[in-house]
C-alpha cells in the first residue's frame, strides 16, 4: 500500500450544549482529522487529544507534531503491506498512543475502502447493528433525571452518569428512584481517592453496572485494593493505555470490566489485541467514546461490532452532541441500536461543505 499524501486538518465543531464531567464544562470539539490518499483512494482517520491534557498528556498540538515529523514521513516514505504492521513499526516512538491512532484509523478506512470491504469485516466483526448508551455529563439533580427518563424512553440500552464527591449519592437516589430497571453506570474520571472508600461503598446500594475510573488516571495498584473492598465491579478507562496496561490491570484485579476507546489504547491492531485478551479471560468490554466526530464515531461504531464487545458503549446518535456533523449518511440509533454504515471502510463521507465552515486549518504532507 504506496501513500501519496497525508493530510492534517483541525476542526471546530460547537456542542449543543456544554458537556460537564470532573474535569469541567467544554462546548465545542476540537479534532484533528486525518486523511490518507492512495492510488486514488481516500481513508479518515481522528485524533481524540484535547488541546490542554486534560483527559490524558497527549495535546493536539504535540500530536499534529509527531505526525508531521515522524510518522506521516515514515508512511509516505515506506508505506505498508497492512494497516496492522504499523502499530509495532511505530513503537520506537514511545507511547503517544492518540496520535499514532488518528494516522492509522485513516490508514485502516483507506485500505477497506480498496478491498471494497467493510471496516468490521477486517476486524472480525460481523454484526450489522449494536446496542448503545448514552452518557450524561453533571447537571442539577432534577435536569439529570429528566435527561436519564428521556433517554430511557428513546430506547437506550445503557444510562452512564459523570460523578463526582459530592454531587453522587443524591443523583444516584434520585435516578434509581425514577428508573429502577434502566442499566446504570457511573464515570468518576479520576475524580476519587482510597480515603473515599466509604462513599464509593455506598454506590454498592444502587444495583450499578459498575463504577468507572473511580481514582486516578494512571493508577492500577489502588483500583486493585478497592476492588476488594467494594461489590461494585470496576471498570478502567483513563489507566488503560495499551494491551500490556490491560493484561497488568488483568493480573493485579484492578479492573472487571474494560472500557476500550481506540484512541487511548493506540489503534485498531492494539484493539484486536485486547480483544482477544479479554475474550481469552472472559472480561467484558465495551467502545467508550469522546465525543468523536462522525469520522471516529463511525470507526467506533465498526469496531463495536467484534464478538468481545458484550456491553452497550458510547456511540450512541450523532445529534445528541452536534446540531450537524461532518459526515453523510448521519449515524442516528434507534430504540437504543445504532446501525453499522453500510458499504466500504467506515461507511461515511465528509459532507465538504460544512466541513469547510468548520476547518480551522489544513496541511497535506506529500512524498
Amino acid at each position: 500500500m504506496k501513500i501519496d499524501e497525508v493530510e492534517l486538518r483541525i476542526v471546530r465543531l460547537p456542542y449543543r450544549a456544554p458537556f460537564v464531567t470532573s474535569f469541567g464544562a467544554e462546548s465545542q470539539k476540537v479534532a484533528l482529522l486525518t486523511t490518507v490518499r492512495s492510488d486514488g483512494v481516500e481513508g479518515y482517520g481522528e485524533g481524540v487529544m484535547d488541546p490542554l491534557p486534560m483527559y490524558r498528556e497527549e495535546t493536539l498540538a504535540g500530536a499534529r507534531s509527531l505526525i508531521e515529523q515522524a510518522l506521516a514521513p515514515d508512511l509516505i516514505t515506506h508505506g505498508c503491506t497492512h494497516p496492522s504492521e504499523l502499530l509495532d513499526r511505530w513503537s520506537r516512538w514511545r507511547g503517544n498512543p492518540m496520535a499514532k491512532t488518528a494516522l492509522e484509523l485513516a490508514v485502516w478506512d483507506c485500505f477497506a475502502r480498496q478491498q471494497d470491504v467493510p471496516l468490521r469485516t477486517l476486524l472480525g466483526g460481523d454484526r450489522t447493528e449494536i446496542p448503545v448508551g448514552a452518557s450524561l455529563g453533571m447537571n442539577p439533580v432534577a435536569e439529570m433525571v429528566a435527561a436519564v427518563e428521556r433517554h430511557v424512553a428513546e430506547g437506550y440500552r445503557r444510562v452512564k452518569l459523570k460523578i463526582e464527591p459530592g454531587r453522587d449519592l443524591d443523583v444516584l437516589e434520585a435516578v434509581r428512584a425514577a428508573c429502577p430497571e434502566i442499566e446504570l453506570t457511573v464515570d468518576a474520571n479520576s475524580a476519587y481517592t482510597l480515603d473515599d472508600v466509604d462513599v464509593l461503598r455506598r454506590f454498592d446500594d444502587f444495583d450499578l453496572h459498575y463504577v468507572e475510573q473511580p481514582l486516578h488516571w494512571d493508577d492500577l495498584v489502588d483500583h486493585a485494593a478497592l476492588a476488594g473492598l467494594v461489590r461494585t465491579p470496576i471498570c478502567l478507562d483513563e489507566s488503560l493505555t495499551s494491551p500490556a496496561r490491560v493484561r497488568a490491570a488483568l493480573d493485579l484485579g484492578s479492573c472487571a470490566v474494560v472500557n476500550v476507546k481506540v484512541g487511548r489504547v493506540g489503534g485498531l491492531t492494539a484493539v484486536q489485541r485486547i480483544h482477544d485478551l479479554c475474550v481469552d479471560r472472559g472480561v467484558p468490554m465495551w467502545c467508550g467514546g469522546m465525543l468523536e466526530t462522525g469520522v471516529g464515531r463511525a470507526h467506533n461504531i465498526h469496531l463495536a461490532t467484534m464478538p468481545g464487545f458484550v456491553y452497550p458503549g458510547d456511540t450512541a446518535s450523532a445529534s445528541r452532541t452536534y446540531a450537524r456533523d461532518i459526515v453523510e449518511p448521519a449515524l442516528e440509533a434507534t430504540n437504543g441500536i445504532m446501525p453499522v454504515p453500510p458499504g466500504p471502510g467506515i461507511g461515511v463521507e465528509l459532507d465538504r461543505p460544512f466541513l469547510d465552515e468548520v476547518t480551522e486549518s489544513v496541511e497535506v504532507l506529500r512524498r
